[in-house]
C-alpha cells in the first residue's frame, strides 16, 4: 500500500487522496489532470492503466511531468456531479471521464476546462458534442461503439445457439441512460429475430449468483451481457457463472471470452483508452477539444471460446468460427 503521509495528503474525496494543487505548482508547475470514474478505483483500472500508457506515448508520465487527481463514485452515480465540480474548483488542466454518466456530470460542471471522454454510446445523441467531426465545445474523446452494435451482438448469439428462442439481457440499472438505450436496441433486434427477451438487472456482483440460478425459470437459454463498465470489470465472475450454470453467453468485452465466457463482440477497450491518453497529451500541448474530432472505434473484434462452447454442448457453426478474429480452443 502506498504511503500517502509523505505526500501532503489533506483529505479524501471519493475515497481517494486529495493533494493541494498549490504545493504541486510550487514544486514543478506540472499540469494536473482530473479523472472522474463512475465505478471504484479497482473497477476503473481497465480504463486508467491504458490512459496512462497513452499519456506516456504523448510524452507525459504521472508523477514526473504531470499529476492526476482521481475521483471515483464507487457506483453511486449521484455523487458524480460533486466529484466533477470539485475538480473544476481545483482548476485542473484537463478532465478525463470514464463512462456516460461521468461525461454528463463533467459537461454540466464546466464549459471551459477541456474534457476527454470514452463512452460506448453516441455522444451526439447524448448531447455531449454537436457532431463527431466538429465537437463544437470543450468536450471530445472516443466512442467504442459497444452500444451501437447491440443488435449485431444478439444476432451472433442467435447464430451460435439458434435453438435458444428465449434470451436474457443483463443490464445495469445504475446506468439509466445506457440501460434505456440498450433495452430499446435489444428489443427491436429480438422482435426481428423472433426471440423472446428476458431482462435481468444487476448493479452489484452479489446479485449475479441469484440471477444465474433463476435464469432457467425465465425460459431463457442464452445470455447477452449489456455494455457497461461494471460488467467489463466483472468479466471473470460473469464468465465463471455462465459456465457453472451452463449458459451460452456473449459480452461486449474480450476479457469475458478470455476468462472462459463463450463469446465476445466489441471494440478493443485497451486500445481506445490509450487513444484517450493521447488526446489528453495533445490538449496539454495546446490543442483544443473543438479541433479534435471524436474518434470512433476502427475495428470490432469477435472472440469465440470453442472450448467453452463444447463444454456447454453448443455446436458453433463453422462459418461463424471462421469469421472470428480469435478462436480459443
Amino acid at each position: 500500500m502506498r504511503d500517502f503521509s509523505r505526500r501532503g495528503v489533506i483529505g479524501l474525496v471519493g475515497g481517494v487522496p486529495v493533494f493541494p494543487l498549490a504545493g504541486r505548482a510550487q514544486q514543478s508547475a506540472m499540469p494536473v489532470i482530473g479523472y472522474v470514474g463512475s465505478e471504484s478505483r479497482v473497477s476503473e483500472a481497465f480504463r486508467v492503466n491504458p490512459i496512462r500508457q497513452g499519456l506516456q506515448e504523448g510524452g507525459y508520465v504521472e508523477g514526473k511531468n504531470t499529476a492526476i487527481e482521481y475521483r471515483f463514485a464507487d457506483g453511486q452515480f449521484d455523487r458524480l456531479p460533486a466529484l466533477a465540480t470539485d475538480l473544476v474548483r481545483r482548476q485542473v488542466n484537463v478532465i478525463v471521464v470514464g463512462g456516460t454518466q461521468a461525461a454528463l456530470a463533467a459537461k454540466a460542471a464546466t464549459s471551459t476546462i477541456p474534457i476527454v471522454f470514452n463512452i460506448g454510446g453516441d455522444p451526439v445523441q447524448l448531447g455531449l458534442v454537436l457532431s463527431l467531426n466538429h465537437p463544437g465545445g470543450n468536450l471530445t474523446g472516443v466512442t467504442t461503439l459497444n452500444q451501437e452494435v447491440i443488435a449485431k451482438r444478439l444476432e451472433l448469439l442467435h447464430a451460435a445457439v439458434p435453438s435458444a428462442l428465449g434470451v436474457a439481457l443483463l443490464v445495469n440499472p445504475a446506468s439509466p441512460s445506457q440501460t434505456e438505450s440498450t433495452l430499446k436496441d435489444a428489443e427491436v433486434a429480438a422482435r426481428r429475430l423472433g426471440l423472446q427477451l428476458h431482462i435481468l438487472r444487476a448493479s452489484d456482483e452479489r446479485e449475479f449468483d441469484a440471477l444465474f440460478a433463476d435464469l432457467e425459470q425465465t425460459g431463457a437459454r442464452a445470455l447477452m451481457i449489456g455494455p457497461d463498465p461494471y460488467f467489463s470489470f466483472e468479466s471473470e465472475q460473469l464468465a465463471t457463472l455462465s459456465i457453472r450454470y451452463r449458459v451460452p453467453a456473449i459480452s461486449p468485452y474480450q476479457e469475458f471470452a478470455a476468462a472462459g465466457g463463450m463469446m465476445s463482440y466489441g471494440t478493443n477497450v485497451t486500445y481506445m483508452n490509450r487513444r484517450v491518453g493521447l488526446y489528453v497529451s495533445r490538449i496539454l500541448k495546446g490543442e483544443k477539444p473543438v479541433d479534435l474530432p471524436v474518434e470512433q472505434a476502427a475495428k470490432l473484434q469477435m472472440v469465440i471460446n470453442l472450448k467453452t462452447a463444447k463444454m456447454l454442448g453448443v455446436d458453433v457453426p463453422l462459418g461463424l468460427s471462421a469469421a472470428a478474429d480469435e478462436v480459443i480452443e
